[in-house]
């Protein structure tokens, strides 16, 4: 996220995809996680075990990303509501939207814009962003790794 806040990846086009690739490199610590904790275990772990394991990992990667857009929210981003307000009103627009679905649209962001000002409530949204996912790469992991068989450890 926060590459992607200096090069200005978060206000273009690709901000979607620049915010998943920075939530999936951070939560790919779950996999090495649950995979370090197996390995040094006698190279097994349980799903429940590797689900627990995940889900910490995950909760930490998201309070970190929740702190990072924080930051940039308070020191570069302050504009960023209005400015995806405008972004995706424009898009309507272009597609040929009519006003009354335009206008019914706005109405919503600037309802979304002014709770947003909060901060419990910004923080809230940036966890339901993040947190999902890693929920998916946790379950996936406990459930890959639980097999010997799947990038077992190297002895040493």
């Amino acid at each position: 996220m926060l590459i992607a806040m200096r090069y200005g990846g978060l206000n273009s086009e690709h901000g979607m995809f620049w915010g998943y690739a920075s939530m999936i490199i951070s939560l790919s610590m779950v996999f090495f996680g649950v995979k370090s904790f197996r390995d040094n275990n006698g190279g097994h772990v349980t799903f429940l075990k590797g689900l627990q394991i995940g889900i910490l990992i995950s909760l930490i990667a998201a309070l970190f990303y929740g702190i990072s857009w924080e930051i940039y929210y308070q020191t570069l981003g302050g504009n960023f509501m209005a400015e995806y307000m405008t972004a995706m009103l424009n898009k309507m627009q272009a597609a040929g939207n009519s006003a009354a679905e335009i206008d019914a649209a706005r109405t919503q962001m600037e309802n979304m814009a002014a709770m947003y000002k909060n901060f419990f409530f910004r923080f809230a949204m940036t966890m339901v962003e993040i947190v999902p996912v890693g929920i998916v790469v946790t379950l996936v992991s406990a459930a890959l790794l639980r097999k010997r068989e799947v990038l077992p450890a190297i002895p040493a």
